[in-house]
């Protein structure tokens, strides 16, 4: 609205102070994707933006958001007795996922290595991944889809709030501890749904159907994986509300 102030004057200078902290803890991404984006980050030149590099991931996951949209409009596509996705599709949105995690790891340490990093590159890299929790559940849905052996909308529509609702109590843990401690189920989820695409696109979606584990099925493990990664967001959100909140 026009002549409303967002955010005062008191609450802007507070921004030459502020200081990015962040915790993880996860193996997979101490000693696998760290590594892996020192590296890849090398090969950018410095004149590249990271709010560019940011923006270029989301990009690639609104876009398979839209590509599976196309081919999967009403979430059937995976259902027997259905027309199912194309495997090439799977090929490319399993590529374009692990490329956008990718970027998503890199953008912060381009920023340090261009000494750019400021709290509205975080705030601009944080308010599109709050974005991207929509898109990347949404799609990762047609892999499984409704019918018989899929999810149902309803459950779609409950794990939506569940990434959701975690997203938002990590940055509200933040803002109690002044530090981020990264869920490990982010970069698991990341790395084994991109994976899966690509399986996807071989094995077919008919190897979805059949359970895993005596009447456990594939379904059922894409369900427990969002909510164990709710739950370990609580777990560290029970030890910022025991800690003193360090802004006011």
């Amino acid at each position: 609205m026009a002549g409303y102030e967002y955010v005062s004057p008191e609450q802007l200078a507070g921004f030459d102070k502020y200081k990015y902290s962040a915790v993880d803890t996860n193996p997979l991404s101490l000693y696998v994707m760290h590594p892996f984006w020192n590296t890849i980050v090398k090969v950018f030149p410095t004149w590249l933006a990271p709010n560019l590099i940011t923006f270029s991931g989301f990009l690639l996951v609104v876009f398979n958001f839209l590509l599976m949209a196309y081919f999967d409009p009403d979430f059937y596509a995976s259902a027997p007795g259905h027309k199912h996705v194309p495997d090439w599709v799977w090929i490319v949105v399993g590529i374009l996922n692990f490329i956008a995690y990718t970027l998503d790891g890199v953008d912060g340490k381009q920023a340090r290595r261009t000494n750019s990093s400021t709290p509205l590159g975080e705030l601009f890299d944080h308010g599109l991944d709050s974005w991207s929790c929509v898109y990347f559940v949404v799609t990762v849905y047609s892999i499984f889809g409704r019918g018989p052996s899929g999810v149902s909308v309803f459950v779609l529509y409950l794990l939506l709030w569940v990434v959701l609702f975690s997203f938002i109590l990590s940055h509200w843990e933040k803002y109690n501890t002044g530090i981020l401690f990264l869920p490990w189920g982010y970069d698991i989820s990341q790395v084994t749904i991109s994976f899966v695409y690509i399986v996807t696109a071989i094995v077919g979606v008919e190897a979805w159907y059949e359970p895993f584990l005596f009447n456990f099925l594939y379904r059922d493990l894409f369900t427990a994986m969002i909510i164990g990664k709710k739950l370990h967001v609580e777990a560290y959100f029970n030890i910022a509300l025991l800690s003193k909140p360090v802004f006011d």
